[in-house]
């Protein structure tokens, strides 16, 4: 039998790339299209474009090749000076060095559909009748219709199989696992009190009530906090919940290790909630200004949202819902 000298090479992995570069929870919610394509493709190398400040997210997940950094917020507040123009080239030149079979831009934005634009393969994206903002359409190879009342993990994973030509499981999974951090305190539960949109804060006195519950029945509540406005609210916090602990800011590695080790994660609609149930944590999610069926809590494992957009939760049904989960 004779084989001609192609027939000894093996083919190519098909190459994927993921652009979602924000905000942390959008890009937790990125996370099952990776799972998904992974099933579809064994063999592929998948890439991630997101910002800089997210990339530990990304690289969680072990089916990743690689996670490519992108800088648009910083670049945005010194857009005229030489270093961020050696950086945006550096960019460019890092995300055009390889070609791609498929650019899946799920973000549905301008500025990440001309991230795509940059990048070498077939540019896919929404269509200007379902993208956040239509005008990104213009800048993809297709466009699919992919509806906007759709959860956002849905969603994502919606425009993915389409672009790849699958269909997708019926669940979600995140594909990501963390150590779990040490708890010398014991069993602990993880108040995410901080969110980007005072509308969206639950009340601290409430979160007092709540906090001082979950302390009569064994549990250990650590408060995570970045900013200084952040970290006086889980110090007022601490103080007025018994054993309760303010943590110092923590990467988003380590805050992972401390949500993997909770027996509770109850949080308002911040990105660190939806990672918490990305990693299997039973989670209460606690919305007041944002509409939950489509940005809530996703998972298969204990996930429950709580109130809704000018309805915040009241504290009795936030312990109704815990107590099971304990």
């Amino acid at each position: 039998m004779h084989f001609k000298a192609q027939d000894l090479i093996p083919p190519l992995a098909m190459r994927i790339l993921l652009i979602k570069t924000s905000s942390l929870g959008d890009v937790v919610h990125n996370l099952p299209v990776v799972t998904d394509l992974r099933r579809k493709f064994p063999d592929a190398q998948i890439d991630w474009v997101v910002e800089e400040g997210f990339r530990e997210i990304p690289r969680l997940h072990p089916d990743l090749n690689r996670v490519i950094p992108v800088a648009l917020r910083r670049w945005r507040k010194a857009l005229l000076t030489p270093a961020t123009w050696r950086e945006m080239r550096s960019f460019r030149s890092t995300l055009q060095a390889q070609g791609y079979d498929l650019v899946i831009d799920t973000q549905g934005l301008l500025k990440s559909a001309l991230i795509a634009r940059m990048a070498r393969g077939r540019r896919c994206g929404y269509s200007a009748a379902t993208a956040r903002e239509p005008i990104a359409a213009r800048f993809y190879d297709a466009g699919f219709d992919v509806p906007k009342d759709l959860h956002a993990v849905e969603r994502n994973r919606r425009l993915a199989a389409l672009a790849g030509n699958y269909t997708a499981s019926p669940a979600p999974d995140y594909g990501i696992a963390v150590s779990p951090a040490p708890t010398p305190a014991g069993p602990s539960a993880i108040l995410l009190t901080a969110t980007s949109r005072d509308d969206k804060l639950w009340p601290e006195e409430r979160w007092v009530v709540l906090g001082r519950a979950l302390h009569q029945r064994g549990l250990t509540c650590l408060l995570p906090a970045g900013s200084a406005s952040e970290r006086a609210r889980a110090e007022r916090l601490a103080q007025a919940i018994p054993a309760a602990v303010a943590l110092p800011p923590l990467d988003l590695t380590d805050l992972a290790g401390q949500l993997a080790a909770a027996r509770l994660v109850v949080g308002v609609d911040t990105g660190l909630v939806h990672l918490a149930a990305a990693l299997g944590r039973p989670t209460l999610a606690l919305f007041c200004a944002s509409d939950p069926a489509l940005t809530g809590v996703c998972a298969s494992t204990p996930a429950i949202n709580l109130g809704a957009r000018g309805r915040p939760p009241e504290v009795d049904a936030v312990l109704a819902a815990a107590m099971p989960l304990l």
